[in-house]
């Protein structure tokens, strides 16, 4: 039988098409090796997925030990027989293949649902929505019940690690002034694996920030700067690079042009691309390919004048939905000799143990005021918001929002980095502009996801070793917002943007 199209393709599929192409036909001897978090997740998937069908307390039927055709087999005569749940089954129809965690009877027919150590839905509190790398999947589990004539509806089911169960309706638009469903969306993939397994479809590797997690990166990567490929450019993401392709290929084709040739009024000859973004991203393009290049203002920055500064970062673990450090790097008059890095940890995965952390976290700020702080991205704002639900004792919403008012808190990637700098870099990344200007984290591969995996492994140990290269890693983080923030000073100003 030729490949068939299954739910983890779909699943890849959503944040990269050229991974699937890349796991169909690229030569295994280029993959890199696993990395630890992604590891992570599947044994903490794993888990879950055993505790809660451990917990069950209805009867079921367990597939789990079948494989492959047996397995298959012995789904349908379940279904056939009407079993109410069934679990780890295998279903089959016209090159789509599936493995659903849950087969559901309702009424006359099934419903799948699938057993995930994340969150079922995603986006802010007020409007959470499905997440589409979910949709799809449950889609190809739906669209074979149909094709068999054993569905129950275009619906599923996520039961995710809050305990809660997901309903996915793919007849309903979930989306804001756009009709699409989930059912498109699922189509839309579907058609485009189905395109890429029979060769009809080419895809190209892009830079994005799901990039360092896939067992692709580094073949990727080379590819990409073989190319000179436009997502290089910051921001200039897949989608607007396929719109631009057929015009201009490379960085450097793009730098060297006059962005004026493609611009006809208050359009471009790009859909999606107005004339001011095609603007900064041909300046980023100069500043990948012009020698020396070197990083500018486009508008004067004006950032408090305060005598002590607090640096800031927090450490989450999603997968235990915990805030379990809360890290400062303080500094008085601008003198780097005075630097101090405080903090606040979680010693076990507790609420009570997160609650402290983060009381203890809000008093240390507290007793620090005044002062200006500095962070890197809403996120932070973000937790503190979900703590302080959370944990309304510690202090209220109204102080919260006071604690990150702009006029001595400072988000540098927001509010300084993305609407007023340039950077020869690929992304803005604190970790890529910190390394630019010199400096250097203790850890030889740092990154938010694996102190994940480390904080993982040291509640498995308790070594002490593993916390403090936690405690290490956030404080470099700190540092390095530090490093970013004083750079800012010396950058030139060039209003109307030049390499």
């Amino acid at each position: 039988m030729s490949t068939p199209v299954t739910a983890a393709m779909l699943y890849n599929l959503v944040a990269c098409p050229h991974r699937v192409t890349m796991d169909l036909s690229a030569d295994s001897a280029q993959r890199d090796e696993p990395n630890p978090f992604v590891e992570l997740l599947w044994e903490r998937g794993q888990l879950y997925e055993r505790e809660v069908i451990a917990g069950l307390q209805t009867p079921f039927t367990d597939l789990s030990r079948y494989a492959a055709d047996e397995k298959e087999r012995l789904t349908l005569e379940a279904m056939q027989r009407g079993d109410p749940l069934i679990y780890a089954g295998r279903i089959q129809s016209d090159r789509m293949l599936g493995d659903p965690d849950l087969l559901r009877k309702e009424g006359s027919g099934y419903i799948a649902g699938d057993i995930k150590s994340g969150a079922g839905e995603e986006g802010p509190e007020d409007n959470l929505k499905p997440k589409i790398h979910y949709a799809v999947q449950l889609g190809l589990y739906t669209d074979i019940l149909e094709r068999k004539e054993l569905s129950a509806g275009r619906r599923a089911f996520v039961w995710d690690v809050r305990g809660d169960e997901v309903p996915y309706d793919f007849q309903a638009s979930y989306r804001k002034r756009d009709p699409r469903t989930l059912w498109e969306d699922y189509q839309e993939a579907l058609h485009q694996a189905d395109a890429i397994i029979k060769g009809r479809e080419v895809t190209l590797p892009a830079y994005s920030a799901v990039c360092k997690l896939c067992h692709w990166y580094s073949a990727c990567v080379k590819r990409l700067k073989e190319l000179g490929d436009l997502t290089m450019i910051p921001e200039l993401g897949r989608s607007k690079r396929d719109v631009m392709y057929a015009t201009v290929h490379s960085v450097t084709a793009f730098a060297a042009a006059d962005p004026a040739k493609f611009i006809a009024g208050k359009r471009t000859v790009f859909p999606g691309i107005g004339p001011d973004t095609l603007h900064k991203f041909h300046d980023r393009a100069r500043l990948l390919i012009v020698a020396d290049a070197r990083p500018f203002v486009r508008t004067p920055i004006q950032l408090p004048d305060y005598d002590r500064e607090l640096f800031f970062d927090i450490e989450v673990d999603p997968m235990r939905d915990i805030c379990y450090l809360h890290g400062f790097v303080e500094r008085r008059a601008r003198d780097n000799a005075t630097e101090e890095f405080v903090f606040t940890f979680a010693d076990d995965i507790t609420p009570e143990a997160e609650r402290k952390a983060f009381a203890d976290a809000w008093s240390c700020i507290r007793e620090r005021r005044p002062c200006v702080i500095y962070y890197y991205s809403k996120y932070e704002r973000t937790i503190y918001r979900k703590l302080q639900e959370k944990y309304s004792d510690v202090c209220s919403a109204e102080e919260v929002e006071e604690l990150f008012d702009p006029a001595h808190a400072i988000d540098l990637y927001n509010d300084v980095v993305k609407k007023s700098t340039e950077w020869p870099t690929w992304d803005f990344s604190v970790k890529t502009l910190a390394k630019y200007l010199g400096f250097s984290w203790r850890d030889t591969h740092p990154s938010g996801a694996a102190s994940i995996e480390w904080f993982h492994r040291w509640i498995e140990t308790g070594d002490p070793a593993i916390r403090q290269r936690v405690l290490d890693y956030n404080e470099d983080d700190c540092r390095a917002t530090r490093v970013l923030r004083d750079a800012l000073d010396s950058l030139p100003v060039l209003p109307g943007g030049s390499a």
